[in-house]
């Protein structure tokens, strides 16, 4: 009786084992980490590179994905089936894109619309295309956001009512723009020298510019134009990473600038 009584214990105990690992056992498993709602800059790129050299830029949100390789920007719905990655109805923009980077709007539409594999790994994506292998990292690690002031930021797109612009002029002329500490402003429109002051209050800037008086072939002074209409009062600037966006809000006009 004595040795029965001993064993009880031991069979309440593993019934209770099994009871708690069945319960565990009946969790849902978590769903795998997606890309969603992050931004991923290409660090790396085995097989066909990227003309113009890129970077490839992904960003994943509200179940949509929008890549720009250095010239226009693609966007579509994308969906994570497995370890494919599907993408369809691309839209794009149609600038015109100078030199080798005219052919990046193919190389990334083929890449995405070919049902690449992707893996996900911390901060670190991977894409495999038919002809190119794209590592990217997230945009925070890869690009930590810069300040807006003391830094050199130079113009690479014009912002008009009519969409964004670049053009072989902008490239060759090299807008510049540098706000200190205290607000002063120095740098080049283009063509003329650009001094003057900025009043930062959170996600604003209001300048105020004046240049001098130099003259320069038509198609630099019109971007000097359009670079100081933009530049004229009140914007809103919002930096990401290494890119800074004004937009004035009074005629729709702003930059995009990159950090030098």
């Amino acid at each position: 009786m004595s040795a029965m009584l001993r064993l009880v214990p031991v069979l309440v105990a593993l019934g209770l084992a099994a009871a708690c690992s069945s319960g565990a056992d009946d969790e849902p498993a978590r769903p795998a980490p997606t890309p969603m709602g992050r931004t991923f800059v290409s660090t790396e790129v085995e097989g066909t590179p990227i003309p113009g050299g890129g970077p490839l830029e992904l960003r994943f949100a509200d179940g949509r994905v929008s890549a720009t390789s250095g010239c226009n920007t693609s966007s579509g719905p994308v969906a994570f089936e497995g370890d494919v990655l599907r993408v369809s109805g691309l839209a794009s923009t149609l600038m015109a894109c100078p030199d080798e980077r005219a052919g990046a709007d193919d190389w990334q539409n083929r890449l995405l619309q070919s049902g690449p594999r992707w893996k996900l790994s911390g901060d670190t994506l991977t894409l495999t295309g038919s002809t190119a292998t794209v590592t990217l990292l997230d945009k925070k690690a890869a690009r930590p956001d810069r300040s807006l002031t003391g830094t050199t930021w130079v113009v690479t797109a014009l912002l008009r009512p009519e969409g964004q612009v670049r053009s072989r002029a902008l490239d060759e002329a090299r807008p510049t723009l540098t706000i200190a500490p205290d607000g002063q402003v120095s740098g080049s429109a283009g063509c003329n020298r650009m001094t003057g002051h900025a009043d930062i209050a959170g996600a604003e800037a209001t300048f105020r510019i004046a240049t001098t008086r130099m003259a320069c072939p038509p198609e630099v002074m019109e971007v000097e134009r359009q670079v100081l209409e933009a530049l004229d009062g009140k914007t809103s600037a919002t930096v990401d990473a290494d890119t800074l966006t004004l937009r004035n809000a009074a005629d729709d006009t702003g930059l995009i600038l990159h950090a030098q």
